[in-house]
């Protein structure tokens, strides 16, 4: 195996198993106001895994136009903060139960999927558009996310 498949894989993996077990759907969780228009919470664990297999194949589309313009270190830098930057929402969101503190850490998450697309251009002509669904559900998750907050809040109280 070269090292961009293993770094795709690996960056995938830890993010779906990780974001997986920080995501504990629990009374509270059930308790809170949501839109009509939220998906069911089925959707959620496929299309993450559609998310994170698409941007994978980017990053391993894009690492040989990357490596031919010495800019690898960019390259695994932009899924290294891509990655943190998704981490840190379902603590947030599910294990502080805080949804409005979630909200404010959105605008670094969605930037650093729109840098993906941005940048990825670069090194291939498919891997931006394999990383516009993230930046679309990412989207979508943040005005689901301001809902949540706006039928919900204040929070910070007692769990």
């Amino acid at each position: 195996m070269t090292f961009p498949l293993i770094f795709a894989i690996a960056w995938a993996l830890i993010l779906a198993a990780g974001g997986g077990l920080l995501t504990t759907i629990g009374e509270w969780y059930y308790d809170l106001k949501k839109p009509s228009w939220q998906p069911p919470d089925w959707l959620f664990g496929p299309a993450w895994t559609t998310i994170f297999a698409l941007a994978a194949w980017a990053f391993v589309r894009s690492w040989d136009g990357a490596e031919a313009v010495g800019e690898t270190s960019l390259l695994i830098a932009l899924y290294v903060i891509n990655g943190v930057a998704n981490f840190v929402w379902s603590p947030m969101f599910f294990t502080l139960k805080r949804p409005d503190w979630a909200l404010y850490e959105v605008p670094i998450l969605w930037a650093s999927v729109l840098a993906l697309v941005l940048t990825l251009g670069r090194y291939d002509d498919l891997a931006p558009w394999l990383i516009v669904p993230y930046l679309a559900w990412v989207s979508f998750a943040t005005v689901l996310n301001w809902k949540i907050v706006q039928l919900n809040k204040p929070f910070g109280g007692e769990a």
